[in-house]
């Protein structure tokens, strides 16, 4: 009887150990316990649209997990075949379901593979291959270079139109109310800066700092862009410049610099300059490190401009004052007042005062460490 105790006691003990085994293993179908075969996800890839000379939209629908948690979707894009998330990528959302995404930073003319993604714990799962050319910038874009003692520079040409300047849909409840009322303006053709005046080419230029020099503490360099610079100090840089290349450079009008901004013909409408998301086209206060950052390190906007948004606030030629709801062609502005108007807010600022219809002001002596400006040329 005793031998046959522990028989039946050593039975009961295996029995219970394969139960715990059973009830501690991971189900077959991984970590959501949906059972079958571990697989990536089933995606499929939209057509691509609103294409720009820089901007794209596309996107795709996570059709099936397959069983297991799709933690990561969106588009991957790049100039050759199969672009994986390595390469340049949207990330919108997770789970089943549509998503839309805007691909930026493009270059003009260029073809482009693109297809969409999904990640889950199988690995990573694409939709099928779509291909597309950017527009060559027949809208503006085209870029006109000058040299000056040795230091080149671009300038990008901004077809003029009819725009609606101000606060308009897409800037909802961060508007202030010296964006309203909006109005029609109508522009003549213009060049503008591709960057932000650097500091290289302050110094080629002016030869020396009109007071407080760039610093370490705040971005130095010769592809940092030029602040502690007055709007007094801009007309005297402006006067040499023309004196070396014969050309007529001046600041932008607070209108043309609003619809360069926004992409001028080429507009996709964005909150921001050339994306509704502005980590990808702005050095601001979330991402800036307290500091200015080298020109053109950001996605440009849809003109193939950059900077836009962020990284130094921009000096515009125009005395600040009210707007008013009239239509009005190539506008300059009130005829007097005691502040230039500023725009484009900078590294220092958060994302509310970055956005295209932002506008502020500061006295033309005023000089600071995240206040610069970008050059406009009539032709």
């Amino acid at each position: 009887s005793i031998r046959l105790f522990t028989t039946v006691m050593v039975c009961m003990a295996m029995a219970l150990c394969v139960s715990c085994k059973k009830d501690n293993a991971e189900p077959s179908g991984g970590g959501n316990g949906g059972g079958g075969t571990q697989t990536v996800a089933t995606v499929t890839t939209d057509e691509v649209t609103d294409i720009t000379c820089a901007t794209a939209v596309c996107g795709g629908e996570v059709k099936s997990e397959n069983g297991w948690a799709v933690t990561e979707r969106g588009v991957c894009w790049g100039v050759e075949p199969n672009p994986t998330p390595s390469d340049n990528h949207t990330v919108d959302g997770e789970g089943v379901g549509k998503f839309i995404s805007e691909i930026t930073g493009l270059e003009p003319d260029t073809k482009y593979y693109v297809r969409a993604y999904a990640k889950n714990a199988a690995g990573t799962g694409f939709g099928e291959q779509k291909s597309f050319t950017t527009q060559s910038g027949g809208g503006g874009g085209q870029t006109q270079t000058f040299t000056v003692n040795g230091v080149s520079f671009e300038m990008v040409r901004v077809d003029g139109g009819t725009f609606t300047m101000g606060a308009t849909q897409e800037q909802g409840n961060d508007a202030d109310n010296n964006e309203f009322p909006t109005h029609n303006v109508t522009l003549s053709d213009y060049y503008i800066g591709k960057f932000e005046v650097t500091q290289e080419l302050w110094l080629a230029v002016m030869g020396s700092w009109p007071g407080t020099a760039p610093s370490g503490s705040y971005g130095v360099g010769d592809d940092y862009p030029a602040y502690y610079v007055s709007w007094d100090d801009c007309q005297n840089f402006i006067t040499e410049l023309n004196r070396l290349t014969g050309a007529n450079f001046r600041l932008p009008t607070e209108a043309e610099w609003e619809y360069a901004a926004r992409g001028g013909s080429e507009s996709g409408g964005y909150k921001y300059s050339g994306s509704n998301s502005i980590n990808d086209v702005a050095w601001y206060y979330d991402n800036s490190d307290y500091k200015t950052h080298s020109v053109g390190t950001k996605s440009p906007n849809e003109l193939g401009i950059y900077d836009m948004s962020g990284n130094v606030y921009e000096w515009c030629q125009d005395w600040y004052g009210s707007y008013s709801s009239g239509s009005q062609t190539n506008p300059y502005g009130p005829s007097s007042g005691s502040a230039r108007v500023v725009r484009g807010g900078s590294w220092r600022i958060i994302a509310r005062y970055c956005r295209v219809s932002f506008r502020t002001y500061n006295s033309p002596d005023y000089r600071i460490n995240y206040l610069g400006f970008r050059l406009v040329v009539s032709q």
